[in-house]
Order: structure tokens, then sequence, then C-alpha cells
């Protein structure tokens, strides 16, 4: 019975690694996107300057990176649902033409993997200084 639960945690495990990688790859590649020109139009519709764009591209690639890092991931998925709820709140709210789908979804991720990788955002908060 122990084996059977200790091979469904390694799949589970598996799994989530999976969904991070991928989240990881879509944050990298869009962060980088964010830093073209690709975003410029829709950066000057939101109307509160290009540092935006940076800023949101660097916590993008920040994220990615950190969700493949053990200890970082929870903090970096939680990172990133943050980034995301800001990017729903400004595609429902800012934009003329908004579509809120894709954040919302990345959202819901990111938010998944925060939640199931808690237990290294408590280790990080509960270390005891070195």
């Amino acid at each position: 019975m122990a084996e059977h639960a200790s091979i469904g945690r390694t799949i589970g495990n598996g799994a989530l690694w999976t969904l991070q990688v991928l989240l990881a790859a879509y944050f990298l590649y869009s962060g980088y996107l964010l830093f073209g020109d690709d975003f410029v139009q829709k950066f000057d519709e939101i109307g509160v300057g290009h540092w935006l764009r940076y800023l949101t591209a660097v916590l993008e690639i920040a994220g990615a990176i950190g969700l493949l890092i053990p200890r970082l991931c929870g903090l970096a998925a939680l990172g990133l649902a943050c980034v995301m709820i800001g990017a729903v709140g400004t595609e429902l709210f800012l934009l003329a033409h908004g579509n809120a789908v894709l954040p919302a979804i990345l959202f819901v991720l990111a938010a998944t993997v925060g939640w199931l990788r808690r237990d290294t955002i408590t280790a990080l908060l509960t270390r005891p200084n070195a």
C-alpha cells in the first residue's frame, strides 16, 4: 500500500515539474517578446509608460527562472500569479479590446503551482538566519 502512495507522489511530482517547465518556457518567451516592439502599442494604450513593459518582462523572466529552481519554485509561481492578476485587470479595465482569457489561465496555473509548492515557500520563510 505504501508503495502505491510513493508511486503516486512520484507521478504527481513529475507532472507538477512538467507544468513548471512549460510555464517557465512560456514566461521566458513572453518576457523576451515584451522587450521587443510587438507590445509597444498595447503599453501605449495602457498609458503609464514603457517602464511597466520592461518591469513586466523582467518579472516574467525572473519568475520563469525561479520556477526551475526547486527552492524558489513556489515563490516564483506566486509572483507570476500576481503579475497575471495585473494582466487580467489591465485586459479587462484598461484596454479597449482586451482579452483576459490567456492571463486568467496562466494565473490559475501559476497559482496552482504556488499552492502545490507551498512547502518551499514555508521553508524559505521559516529558515533560521545563517
